[in-house]
């Protein structure tokens, strides 16, 4: 028997704004721009918006910011943060909330000016037990991973070197990237080190960016111009805050997360068609494919190798280019959502996957600490 809410409810509107530098733009300014879009591309006014997701780490009460900014009085709010997977918990949120009638029009949105405003990234709730010690942040956390993972399977740094390639692959067909220009295993390795083994290229960028998507009941979705794209399942897990807290380096709670929103969605690795995952650093993306099954755990270099990531791989992974090369304002979840909807919709221009119906986001928050994997799926899914 499916699960209740499987199929419950879509993503009909998506809407990005100032991606790479919007100079002269609050995040709150940015954030209206992708939500007005979204509404827009959905056929919807902001005033039937009655449900509000979102989360930052700029604002105290982000809720009360955004709605108050917005103009709209919602009559559902979460604005919960565990961290950069908020916004991929928001879509499960989002659905329970419509599927249950306490709102009928959710708003899933997030702003950031990041990079033009030059604000240093807070780390006022840093982990008590590492603070002390000066840690590389946020860089340090995933280095240790990516250095216990090399240790313990052999991986090697040309392999975790594969993921910003296949990224920027990606990226040059994707005119909103931020980078586009060609990269090769060679540079990625020449590139400045920021944390052993980690280079700069390991590394997500600093830009600017907002995105947003909509979502109302499934039976509502078919009214609207565009294709729905149908929530199928999902699951969230934390297992720690600070990395020192995590059992073992190598193994994240996607491996949680991912079993259980497969389960929800009745589907496997094997039916996901396009992954969207959260790529702060070239190991989050190595860890997920494991955790969540694509591959064993230890086999990730080698699943990724050759390009198999890549446009015209065996698996498209992070298909607009990822945090790595297209876009990472502080909090990159909300354009996992909006890849995967574009990806299905089948608008997403050249770097379309073809024949593409099941999309999985996998978000990441904290140093590996919080997971949350959501599957997607056209019409035919259903």
């Amino acid at each position: 028997m499916a699960h209740a809410l499987r199929g419950a409810a879509a993503i009909v509107g998506v809407g990005l704004a100032g991606l790479g530098e919007a100079p002269g733009h609050t995040h709150l300014e940015l954030l209206s721009q992708a939500a007005h879009a979204a509404l827009a591309d959905a056929g919807l006014k902001l005033t039937d918006v009655d449900g509000l997701f979102t989360a930052n780490s700029v604002n105290f009460l982000p809720g009360l910011s955004t709605a108050d900014f917005l103009g709209i009085r919602p009559r559902f709010v979460d604005a919960s943060n565990i961290g950069g997977s908020s916004f991929v918990d928001f879509a499960l949120k989002a659905t329970l909330a419509l599927q249950a009638g306490l709102c009928d029009v959710a708003l899933i949105c997030y702003g950031s000016n990041q990079r033009t405003a030059k604000r240093p990234v807070n780390f006022s709730d840093a982990p008590p037990f590492e603070v002390d010690y000066k840690p590389s942040y946020m860089v340090g956390p995933f280095a240790l991973a990516a250095a216990r993972h090399m240790h313990q399977y052999g991986t090697t740094v040309e392999q975790l070197a594969e993921i910003p390639v296949a990224a920027r692959a990606w990226a040059r067909l994707n005119p909103d990237a931020f980078m586009r220009d060609p990269l090769s295993i060679e540079q990625v390795r020449a590139s400045r080190t920021l944390c052993d083994p980690l280079t700069v290229r390991d590394c997500c960028l600093v830009t600017d960016g907002a995105g947003a998507v909509v979502m109302v009941r499934a039976e509502r979705a078919k009214d609207l111009p565009n294709k729905p794209v149908y929530f199928l399942g999902g699951a969230t897990a934390v297992w720690h805050r600070q990395i020192s807290s995590m059992p073992d380096l190598t193994v994240t709670a996607s491996s949680e997360s991912g079993p259980r929103a497969f389960a929800m969605a009745g589907l496997g690795a094997a039916d996901v068609d396009v992954a969207e995952i959260y790529d702060a650093f070239s190991i989050n993306t190595l860890l997920a494919l494991e955790d969540l099954g694509f591959c064993a755990k230890g086999e990730g270099g080698s699943f990724v190798a050759g390009g198999a990531i890549a446009p015209g791989g065996r698996l498209p992974v992070n298909t607009n280019g990822g945090g790595l090369s297209c876009v990472h304002p502080g909090m990159y979840g909300i354009f996992l959502l909006a890849e995967a909807a574009t990806q299905l919709r089948g608008t997403a221009g050249e770097r379309q996957v073809a024949g593409a119906e099941v999309a999985l986001c996998n978000g990441n928050g904290g140093t590996l600490s919080s997971q949350v994997t959501v599957l997607l799926g056209t019409e035919a899914t259903l």
